[in-house]
């Protein structure tokens, strides 16, 4: 009964959606939560690869994901190893009660136009919108700039609606079978893939938790207490231990700062040759282990359950060890030799975490921008901002997943591009570098300044939030692609109109009258920035979306600017 699943399946959307969002937009977002939700990704990730909105090509959502990592700005490949792991997740999210034709017509045109590569992406503005235009140009330079490193590339098409999958016509079908083969035809190599879901099965995704208790079956144990063990299981039980009913691996039980899997690198060389040799010699003597952090562990005999199951280290072997095992019959794999050490510490202090997370991270090669979470800065940030109202999410989906209002969350990187963008007065960096703009040791201390008054990171979010909110609503000239590709310039030159100082200082900020920022200041920035941008673009080659990350444009507008 397809109606009943559309009751059901209503009653949720109308129960989660915020006011300050349209039924299709959250349809939408939900979408992409639901069949993206092995990548444990946050709100922002989820907005981010939100392209639906006008001139979107059929194309609601549109993700790269580079070994498992939601790509956000072009990647240096001279830091990508051999044989990456590419994922394209193109979806279209429709709240029709059917699955049509149409829908595969708009995107197969689409993907002739921006996966062709003879075609150049600047012409194609005019075409498509500007979150379009920069997801395929992200894509296009993965594709062509890491064909040297033989990468394994995955299309996957998924079209939702809150139809019924057990009725789709042959036509449907067939036009997603055309899709299919024209994708392989266009990007050579590639394997593709196209899915359709309806209410029924968003339904199935929906109810399908994160589990974060989880069982290990042992051979060995050893403890001092109940704070801490150590545990000798076969490779089969850690498998089984790490991945769901479906055979997939558990990402969010990885801590998210040290969650990047590096692919094909020496030290998983000589793991996946240890797993495959015939040796003697037991695994766990060759290998460090995994550590595990969790609040609560109680043993029954040889199973140790754990609450609030989060491992800090070893995702190398990890992933090595899932690789492995994922394709074999595990009823018939051998299990003597194939033993690993599993650290397992129990607590709920956050401090002792932070510190474990470093300490057992501190010979791998993991950026120090990925340890940023466990600085005391930021575990001070997020009191003070919880004593505000809102919530610094310095552990990735923390408040998410204790079901916080998503409208209240600051992520790290949301607030380094915004601190970025209005204090430092560098909106072209906060738009063009979202992922890496904390990367390095001293773009991290010029961003996050321990000698900055808190009150002023806290008011820089709220005026950020504010102005988002401002640019949803329509004014009939721009859109909200147009409007949000630009967001940071629009924060920056609002300040400055308000201050009517080009070089406001934290002192501004941190005294700022959050009632004097309104839709009418908002709208004379957005007006100013597109016009500008215009302007500028009829003297110089370039698209919409790498102006908003140029400096040229920025020192342009901050020229023309009039206080």
């Amino acid at each position: 009964m397809n109606e009943n699943n559309i009751i059901l399946l209503n009653s949720i959307l109308d129960e989660q959606k915020a006011d300050d969002i349209s039924k299709s937009d959250f349809f939408e977002i939900f979408v992409f939560e639901q069949l993206l939700k092995n990548f444990d990704l946050s709100s922002d990730d989820i907005k981010s690869g939100k392209t639906g909105g006008g001139d979107d090509g059929g194309i609601d959502g549109f993700f790269v994901f580079l070994n498992d990592v939601l790509i956000l700005e072009d990647v240096n490949k001279d830091e990508i190893k051999k044989n990456p792991v590419v994922d394209l997740f193109i979806t279209q999210a429709t709240e029709s009660k059917s699955f049509n034709e149409e829908a595969f017509n708009k995107i197969s045109d689409t993907i002739s136009s921006i996966f062709d590569l003879t075609k150049d992406m600047e012409k194609l503005k005019n075409f498509y919108n500007v979150n379009v235009i920069e997801k395929a140009s992200i894509f296009r330079n993965i594709y062509t700039g890491l064909a040297s490193k033989y990468p394994k590339i995955n299309i996957h098409f998924y079209y939702a609606t809150k139809g019924d999958t057990t009725s789709i016509h042959l036509k449907v079908k067939n036009k997603a079978k055309n899709l299919q083969d024209k994708t392989k035809k266009i990007l050579n190599g590639s394997n593709v893939e196209v899915k359709f879901f309806g209410a029924r099965e968003l339904l199935d995704f929906y109810r399908t938790e994160k589990t974060y208790t989880l069982q290990l079956e042992f051979t060995e144990h050893l403890s001092k207490g109940e704070s801490d063990y150590a545990v000798l299981c076969d490779l089969v039980n850690f498998y089984k231990f790490v991945t769901d009913d479906h055979g997939n691996l558990r990402k969010y039980i990885f801590e998210s700062n040290v969650r990047d899997y590096q692919g094909d690198i020496e030290v998983n060389k000589d793991i996946k040759k240890t797993l495959e040799s015939g040796t003697k010699t037991d695994f766990w003597w060759l290998n460090n282990g995994i550590t595990v952090i969790a609040k609560k562990a109680s043993v029954a005999g040889k199973i140790i359950t754990l609450d609030d199951v989060q491992i800090v280290n070893g995702l190398q072997t990890t992933r090595c060890i899932y690789d492995y095992l994922h394709q074999k019959d595990l009823s018939k794999e051998k299990r003597e030799n194939k033993s690993l050490l599993v650290k397992i510490i129990i607590t709920d202090n956050s401090i002792i975490k932070d510190n474990i997370i470093k300490a057992t991270n501190f010979q791998t090669r993991i950026p120090d921008a990925s340890l940023r979470a466990t600085d005391i800065m930021q575990r001070d940030l997020e009191e003070y901002f919880k004593k505000h109202g809102l919530y610094y999410d310095r552990r990735k989906n923390y408040y998410k997943n204790i079901g916080k209002p998503v409208n209240k969350i600051i992520s790290i990187p949301y607030l380094a591009q915004t601190i970025t963008a209005i204090l430092l007065k560098e909106p072209q960096i906060a738009r063009g570098r979202p992922s890496s703009i904390i990367k390095k040791d001293e773009d991290y201390k010029k961003v996050f300044d321990s000698s900055v008054n808190f009150k002023t990171y806290l008011n820089i979010a709220q005026i950020m939030k504010k102005i988002e909110n401002y640019l949803k609503l329509e004014d009939g000239k721009f859109s909200l692609p147009e409007k949000s590709n630009f967001r940071f310039h629009i924060a920056m030159t609002s300040i400055i109109n308000l201050t009517g100082k080009k070089d406001y200082q934290q002192d501004d900020l941190v005294d700022f009258d959050m009632r004097k920022l309104n839709k009418k200041i908002v709208n004379r920035a957005v007006k100013f920035i597109l016009d500008s941008a215009s302007q500028f673009l009829t003297n110089q080659e370039g698209t919409l979306d790498s102006i908003a990350k140029s400096k040229p444009f920025c020192d342009n507008l901050l020229q023309k600017i009039k206080v």
